[in-house]
């Protein structure tokens, strides 16, 4: 009977944030600039970064990949929010629910291990700082960046196939995108097998870049602290607070949401840390890794005095 139920879903439902039509344009409104800062300010990260030589550094080449996956991971979701916002039937075709989910879960995936890359990245800068650009050569930096995209890839395509074979009893989904938790409760099957897996997943794509990061972190302010003048230990700092800052957002927030027991989470609490990951941070992100950056700020003063001169 559930497969045959599993064989007319077309569509879903979306229950959306808010039923009031004038909330509804105020979050249009809120959400459209917010979606506008984010997509400009990581573009304009990513063109910052190739034309200008002085960031041609392994650190920047996995901001660009990071600013990269920040956009696919927003444009996964907000498009379709921001047009249910304004629209009366907030539907999503099977096949597109299907696809959205797989998009923002191997985005998601592959900038827990993008973090977990540039913590070592930030390691061997302060740890071994004359060996730098040795260690981190640029064979090594695509290899890292290839294994963290095919590592979110490959759980986002496992935890896909595991939920959208299972028989969906009910078609309107409690949130205002196709995110994990919220279609696994559409099931009239016992989802234990997939609650398993979400915590084996979590563990692996959360914990195990989030043990990754502390232990970097670890050997890097021993290392710190090894600097006898306050300068140095300020500016080896610095070279660390705007990742820092990023990490301890994403680590935060999803250690506390998804590694708990799937049933204590309440689908207003998924709808907020699936906006936090969808809209805020890669919002955030350039700003944290320009507003804290001098780097970044003298590469875009460059910029614009080029164009300038080619005036």
């Amino acid at each position: 009977m559930g497969k045959k139920n599993q064989t007319w879903v077309s569509e879903f439902l979306l229950l959306g944030l808010s039923t009031d039509w004038g909330t509804q344009v105020s979050l249009f409104v809120l959400f459209l600039a917010m979606y506008l800062l984010t997509v400009l300010g990581n573009l304009l990260i990513i063109i910052l970064i190739k034309l200008d030589s002085k960031l041609h550094t392994p650190m920047y080449f996995f901001l660009s990949i990071l600013s990269f996956v920040d956009i696919c991971y927003t444009n996964s979701t907000v498009p379709q929010m921001l047009v249910h916002f304004l629209s009366a039937r907030k539907s999503i075709p099977f096949h597109s629910c299907v696809l959205q989910l797989y998009i923002s879960l191997a985005m998601g995936s592959t900038e827990f291990f993008l973090l977990g890359a540039m913590a070592y990245d930030r390691y061997v800068a302060v740890c071994h700082p004359l060996h730098y650009m040795v260690i981190m050569h640029g064979g090594l930096c695509l290899r890292l960046a290839s294994a963290c995209l095919t590592a979110g890839l490959s759980n986002s395509l496992m935890q896909t196939l595991m939920i959208f074979q299972l028989p969906f009893c009910r078609t309107v989904i409690n949130h205002f995108a196709c995110e994990m938790l919220a279609v696994l409760r559409l099931s009239c099957v016992d989802i234990s097998l997939n609650k398993v897996m979400v915590a084996i997943s979590g563990f692996l794509v959360i914990m195990l870049p989030c043990i990754l990061v502390l232990f970097s972190y670890a050997h890097i302010v021993a290392a710190i602290l090894r600097i006898r003048s306050s300068q140095g230990r300020r500016k080896a700092f610095g070279t660390c607070a705007s990742h820092l800052t990023v990490v301890s957002m994403c680590f935060g927030t999803a250690i506390f949401t998804y590694m708990r027991p799937v049933g204590r989470s309440s689908a207003g609490q998924e709808k907020m840390v699936a906006l936090f990951y969808a809209v805020v941070t890669p919002m955030l992100n350039p700003l944290i890794y320009s507003l804290r950056n001098n780097d970044v700020i003298g590469a875009l003063k460059r910029t614009l005095e080029k164009l300038k001169e080619n005036k």
